[in-house]
């Protein structure tokens, strides 16, 4: 059985229209929302063994917000094939994962086709289609390997939006 924790990057800053959208950093509201996520994640036994991130300084410092709350040091893969990836790029990359719990951090528009591909049944919240910024599904596979991960197979353990949170 392999665990994906499927994660869009926390809401970014838009304050300076000159800084180029790779390194657009997270606002206080992002920031915020990371850590919350990290610590949901740590309540519910969601702990990644390996975390695959877009290089784009959002998904960055989305990890670097969640971190924190997780026990142990998960493998961090900077993966800039997932800056902006569809879904079959972000998959290319899943089937190379090597820990039985993998996180990815990635973008919209492609995370949340990415997500809606994965699994057979989508989870029952609305957001789910949107997913917005600090949407996180996890989702189970019954494989005994990454490369046999397959669209349409995830059964839905998981699905929250940041302010579904309450801390």
């Amino acid at each position: 059985m392999k665990r994906l924790i499927l994660t869009r990057h926390a809401k970014s800053s838009w304050d300076d229209p000159l800084t180029p959208d790779h390194d657009r950093p997270l606002n206080d509201r992002g920031k915020a929302a990371a850590a919350d996520l990290g610590q949901w994640l740590a309540s519910r036994g969601h702990i990644p063994g390996e975390v695959l991130c877009s290089d784009a300084l959002r998904t960055r410092k989305t990890f670097s917000g969640i971190a924190p709350a997780l026990p142990g040091t998960p493998v961090l893969e900077l993966k800039p094939a997932l800056y902006h990836a569809g879904p079959d790029v972000m998959m290319a990359v899943l089937r190379h994962a090597s820990a039985d719990t993998v996180m990815m951090i990635g973008h919209n528009p492609g995370i949340a086709e990415f997500a809606a591909r994965l699994v057979a049944h989508p989870p029952a919240n609305a957001e789910f289609a949107r997913y917005p910024t600090g949407a996180t599904l996890v989702a189970e596979f019954d494989v005994d390997d990454w490369s046999k991960v397959s669209y349409g197979t995830g059964v839905t353990v998981d699905f929250v939006i940041p302010r579904e949170i309450v801390a």
